[in-house]
């Protein structure tokens, strides 16, 4: 199976295609973290199932002098860092534009459809997965934390319980503090959502056993 990325697709991204003879096909979607590209994550996909099309997007706001983001970070205003959310909400239904394209465009299971989030990628597919669990199977979650307010309205409204969760964090994660992801997990769990947790020794990374862990959870997952 040869793929090449389609521009009908609004979002830019890599795409390996899955090592399945007929659709429609699983897919895992992947976000990048803040200032980084669709290269990034990329890069775990030949760690991944086969027969999972793996397609990673590139965030649409562009950085100086290099990379992306999903939403702009201030981080000297007078109330200290904090997140644009209007940008954020518009990038959250932007990549549901792009995944509902990419089923058209590479025929897709839009039962099958997975997230694979890094640190500001994270925080962004859990908005996009809490939003519209109904579109989502699965998600894992790395180095990220919930924003309620980049959630849509009625989300409590949704059934949640059909969502499956692996959130990671690094035990000494200086960006994002691990005491926010566990609080995450709290509040996912309160909304009946099935998460797995783990913290690893590690800052604002993925270590090779986290990539091990995830893998082996997703296998069971999609």
């Amino acid at each position: 199976m040869s793929l090449k990325p389609s521009d009908r697709v609004p979002l830019k991204h890599l795409i390996r295609p899955g090592s399945g003879q007929t659709g429609p096909y699983p897919a895992l979607f992947m976000l990048h973290g803040y200032g980084s590209n669709e290269a990034d994550l990329f890069s775990f996909s030949e760690e991944l199932p086969d027969d999972l099309i793996i397609i990673s997007f590139r965030a649409p706001y562009e950085m100086q002098p290099f990379g992306h983001a999903w939403y702009a970070i201030n981080f000297d205003g007078p109330q200290g860092k904090w997140n644009d959310i209007p940008q954020a909400v518009a990038s959250r239904e932007l990549v549901l534009k792009s995944i509902d394209a990419a089923i058209k465009e590479y025929h897709l299971d839009p039962e099958r459809i997975n997230l694979l989030g890094f640190s500001q990628g994270s925080i962004l597919s859990y908005a996009l997965a809490l939003s519209y669990p109904d579109r989502i199977n699965s998600l894992i979650a790395l180095s990220g934390y919930v924003d309620p307010e980049m959630l849509s309205e009625n989300y409590k409204s949704s059934n949640l319980g059909e969502l499956n969760v692996y959130a990671s964090h690094g035990q000494v994660d200086p960006i994002i503090p691990s005491a926010w992801a566990q609080e995450s997990v709290t509040f996912l769990k309160s909304l009946g959502v099935d998460v797995t947790y783990q913290e690893y020794p590690v800052g604002h990374g993925v270590s090779a056993e986290n990539l091990r862990s995830f893998k082996k959870w997703l296998n069971g997952k999609y």
